[in-house]
């Protein structure tokens, strides 16, 4: 399978930069049609109907003949376990996704050369979606040269009214919150919330559409009174929804105000006002997907300020360190290489759900000039980088690996640079059984004030305070046992538990900071819910876990309850 000049060689350099050398090699995964019988894709081929397999289906020239749309609702009231009054009430509540909202994200149509390639695009497109628990697309009979296809999702409960509350690094977060995030089976997002987190309380209005009008135009706006600021957003964009699709553009608009607290073990040490303006227009083209590979081109023109100012008195009352005021204005180029390659699994990060692993090689590269005629503060070139790539090894591992850098470079010094990679590795033990483990590593350099590499209990070491280590670079090593069990409470949650241990360390004196506590350890167990009948939150965390070390003000236990999308 070809590869772009360079990418292969662009992703190793930046893993190596970024964790100081470590090589690896492993056999490539296997191709995404072979790795399909592995995980029961083998109903390509139906023997009561005699289907030919793909490959003939499209050396013969078939067609897409009937397209059959089977969209469940959340319950299936034909399994006496599921046929109970609860239930029958919420499906009679529930609004269906619409069938023109299903038609509309499928990337094939009657009367179109038969390609198993679209279909599998599409399914994972489906599943994307928040709205749907699952969703599959396989042909079903073939007959005078036509294909017909059959398209099943299975709706989830959209409409969340209530409480919410999460806790992590010994800070909680509460709010009441009405939304749905299905409307009238359209699939438009509308949410009211009130929110009252560590840093600030937020009442904002939010409405999005990710195909508005029938269309593959994504609309999200939102309005926000914060308690320190105010929020205002508008994005409209029509984005690359496709490996195929060779058209792209949108513009995003952002206008906020709001206090930026500065963190150390856990407290405050510095706060400040930021005014936050972004705008910003792009157009995109491809030649779509050539010998498995993707290649895409954007030009974009961005407008990015941040003005800063002494916080009030009612909220701090320390001594102030202000940023320099910033602002850029640049045209900027991207571009960008994927790799068509995917793996469908079951238990890693869901649970008893189809998951779509990425498993193909990926390059991004965004330069743009940002001259002092322009209006920027400085002359400046801006940079990011990211890379990535997939590897099927022995016995069923699966093995990611990705790098980033970004930062700005103004009379030749590197500004606010920012290098980051990541190893994680998927051990399959059994069908029920999972050894995961992931080695994080960031470093910066001359670093916005504004901007800390923080390291604690929200995001990553479980046993410590939130934002419990400031630094100039960070390491964060992580390994946990997964238990995916068949135990299906009420019919409403997929029920697993793990066993963790995390270790990590700041490096480097960033301002303000007290020094580095060195090596921080913590380890830990806890239960996980899978949200079975939801769209909201796909996997509650319930965790306990232990410090190791630290100083002596941190507590013995912390206890963690959140949601999240993965495990």
């Amino acid at each position: 399978m070809m590869r772009p000049p360079g990418a292969r060689l662009a992703l190793v350099l930046a893993v190596l930069l970024c964790l100081g050398g470590a090589a690896l090699a492993s056999p490539r995964a296997p191709t995404a049609i072979a790795r399909a019988s592995r995980d029961g894709a083998s109903a390509h081929k139906t023997k009561t109907n005699a289907l030919p397999s793909d490959a003939a289906l499209e050396r013969m020239g078939a067609v897409i003949g009937r397209i059959e749309i089977q969209n469940k609702n959340i319950f299936d009231l034909r399994n006496p376990k599921d046929d109970k009054p609860i239930f029958r009430l919420a499906d009679r509540l529930h609004r269906v996704t619409r069938r023109e909202l299903i038609e509309h994200q499928l990337l094939f149509h009657s009367g179109e050369r038969y390609s198993r390639h679209l279909i599998e695009e599409s399914a994972r497109i489906l599943r994307a979606n928040p709205y749907f628990y699952d969703a599959s697309i396989r042909p079903v009979r073939y007959h005078d040269g036509k294909v017909d296809v059959l398209v099943r999702t299975r709706d989830v409960w959209t409409l969340n009214p209530g409480l919410d509350f999460s806790r992590s690094g010994g800070k909680s977060e509460t709010g009441v919150q009405l939304e749905e995030l299905n409307a009238f089976g359209t699939g438009t997002d509308f949410k009211v919330e009130h929110l009252k987190s560590v840093d600030r309380t937020t009442s904002e209005v939010d409405v999005s559409n990710q195909h508005a009008f029938d269309t593959w135009v994504s609309v999200n706006a939102t309005y926000g009174e914060l308690s320190d600021g105010r929020l205002r957003q508008l994005i409209v964009n029509r984005p690359f929804y496709a490996l195929e699709t060779r058209h792209a553009g949108g513009v995003t608009l952002i206008d906020s105000t709001f206090d930026a607290p500065l963190y150390d073990r856990g407290e405050i040490i510095d706060r400040f006002q930021v005014l936050n303006r972004l705008y910003q227009l792009y157009g995109g083209w491809s030649t779509g997907l050539v010998r498995g590979w993707t290649r895409r081109v954007s030009l974009g023109l961005t407008y990015n300020e941040h003005r800063f100012a002494p916080a009030p008195l009612s909220l701090w009352s320390g001594p102030t360190v202000l940023p320099a005021n910033r602002k850029f204005v640049y045209p900027w180029v991207q571009f960008d290489w994927v790799q068509d390659e995917y793996a469908k699994l079951r238990n890693h990060n869901q649970i008893h759900r189809t998951e779509d692993f990425d498993l193909g090689a990926y390059v991004s590269a965004q330069v743009g000039w940002a001259p002092r005629s322009f209006g920027s503060s400085q002359d400046a070139a801006r940079i990011l980088f990211s890379a990535g790539d997939g590897y099927w090894l022995s016995r069923g591992d699966t093995l990611l690996v990705a790098g980033t850098a970004s930062g700005r470079v103004e009379r030749g010094i590197l500004e606010n640079g920012v290098v980051g990679a990541s190893i994680t590795n998927f051990a399959e033990q059994s069908s029920h059984w999972l050894l995961y483990s992931t080695l994080r590593a960031t470093a910066g350099k001359r670093l916005n004030l504004d901007d800390q590499i923080l390291l604690g209990g929200d995001n990553g070491l479980r046993g410590y305070p939130l934002r419990y280590q400031d630094g100039t670079a960070s390491a964060l090593f992580t390994l946990e046992e997964r238990w995916f069990s068949d135990w299906y409470p009420f019919r409403l949650f997929r029920v697993g538990a793990t066993v963790f241990f995390d270790m990590g360390r700041t490096w480097g004196r960033a301002p303000l900071a007290a020094p580095s506590l060195g090596l921080l350890k913590d380890a830990g167990f806890g239960l996980r819910f899978g949200n079975a009948r939801t769209a909201f939150g796909n996997v509650i965390h319930v965790d306990v876990a232990f410090p190791f070390n630290g100083d002596s003000n941190i507590k013995r236990v912390q206890f963690l309850v959140t949601t999240h999308r993965d495990f």
